[in-house]
């Protein structure tokens, strides 16, 4: 084949909503699409948190990557981790080789960011991950074991306190799931303690919770979290976070257990493309999402610093990454075939929602706001839809329904002998 006749490479990194938009759209165009991560599966990240407090196992929310893309012909996959991005050469490195590129798709979302105090990560795990979600499930329910094996009071309350930092959606929906996990799920499930004795505590910097929505609705899901009995902190800046205890506001709070769900970042960006990035690592991006520069490299979700309306940036939520990445397939597609560009990208704003435990939501669709049982209706709707797959939402339906019902989560297994010796190890010997 000469080069006059070589179908054009399309490398997409990361195979998170955007990128997975972007291949989708170039399903019938005549070109070669490589999508390469360095996992084998597609996460649905909005649901990771009821991995993390055992309302789903993790198959209910994830999807191998080849079985998405199995009848298009036009995608293969590559399992490998990129190590950098030669622009001159157009060309990827990863763990695996070199993959050429026609146009790159960076769409490579974004990690846990602690502010310059990474080394609170061992101590309090945040939620990005599969592996994030199992290790935060793991967490949470040995601290219900080990309070079981405390003979000191003072000890129990350490291990029953869960602190959450952070009350952005994931963070209140976390809070909301432990709150009946502790207060409902497990009620009847100990003997020398009682789990309605937890105390979860929801710490905010900020003046309120869920700050991206109207104040109304963050007032009404305050007020749900405090009926679930979780103590909202707000103004309060993080200090310190040991295995034992936290330090906020000049306060030391006992406590065995925290998530953090605070900050996020991306990496690598600058150093690959060599271009400027904004304070948590974006890239500006241009109208048509390409990189300044760079013509030849797009670059869309998380990653991409999108210019939106009254100041504002396009806001990295799932719906905007595959807006983003439908768009720039498109684009690219027009291209290969010698058609017309698109016009420039331009964000249609779906809607912020957020649950707070069993029945209750809130969700805000531009002046439309809806909050209580109806919004749970909706949230739950909108999520099932959204889910990638044939059956799989079906089931995953079909488990929340059993848990609404039965008030269960079927899903609190701690499973290997590491996970018992943590037990051991974190409860003082008996006498």
């Amino acid at each position: 084949m000469t080069e006059i006749d070589r179908r054009p490479r399309i490398v997409i990194i990361g195979a998170g909503f955007g990128g997975l938009a972007a291949a989708k759209a170039l399903k019938n165009a005549p070109v070669d699409v490589e999508i390469i991560d360095k996992r084998n599966y597609h996460l649905f990240q909005p649901l990771l948190y009821q991995v993390a407090t055992a309302d789903l196992s993790p198959a209910d929310i994830a999807w191998p990557i080849r079985s998405i893309f199995s009848k298009q012909k036009n995608v293969t996959v590559t399992l490998s981790k990129v190590l950098d991005i030669d622009t001159e050469r157009q060309v990827v490195l990863h763990e695996n080789g070199e993959s050429t590129y026609d146009h790159l798709i960076i769409a490579n979302g974004s990690s846990h960011s602690y502010f310059g105090k990474d080394h609170w990560a061992a101590n309090a795990p945040g939620l990005k991950r599969i592996v994030d979600a199992t290790e935060v499930r793991r967490r949470v329910l040995m601290a219900f074991e080990r309070a079981e094996l405390c003979e000191d009071p003072e000890d129990q309350a350490r291990e029953l306190t869960f602190v959450i930092v952070g009350a952005g959606p994931t963070g209140v929906e976390l809070a909301g799931s432990i709150a009946e996990l502790a207060h409902v799920t497990l009620s009847e499930d100990f003997r020398r303690i009682d789990p309605d004795d937890a105390r979860i505590i929801l710490m905010e910097g900020g003046p309120r919770i869920l700050s991206a929505f109207p104040e109304v609705l963050s007032a009404k899901a305050e007020e749900s979290l405090r009926k679930l009995g979780v103590e909202v902190r707000t103004g309060v800046m993080v200090e310190q976070i040991e295995d034992d205890h936290v330090v906020a506001g000049g306060e030391t709070i006992p406590a065995s257990t925290a998530i953090w769900a605070a900050g996020v970042k991306i990496e690598n960006l600058k150093q690959w493309l060599g271009c400027e990035t904004d304070r948590i690592g974006r890239v500006p991006v241009q109208p048509d999402l390409r990189v300044p520069g760079l013509p030849s490299v797009s670059v869309i979700g998380d990653a991409a610093k999108v210019a939106w309306k009254d100041g504002m940036d396009v806001p990295g939520v799932a719906p905007a990454a595959k807006q983003e990445g439908k768009y720039v397939g498109r684009r690219i597609a027009a291209e290969a075939r010698g058609e017309k560009a698109p016009a420039p990208f331009r964000y249609r704003h779906m809607g912020s929602l957020a649950t707070i435990g069993r029945n209750s939501a809130i969700i805000s669709f531009g002046k439309i706001n809806l909050s209580g049982f109806v919004a749970w209706l909706f949230w739950g709707l909108i999520h099932i839809y959204f889910l990638i797959g044939v059956k799989r939402p079906i089931f995953v339906a079909m488990s929340w329904f059993s848990n609404y019902v039965f008030r269960s989560k079927g899903s609190r297994l701690i499973t290997g002998m590491e996970a018992l010796r943590a037990v051991r190890a974190h409860v003082p010997k008996r006498r």
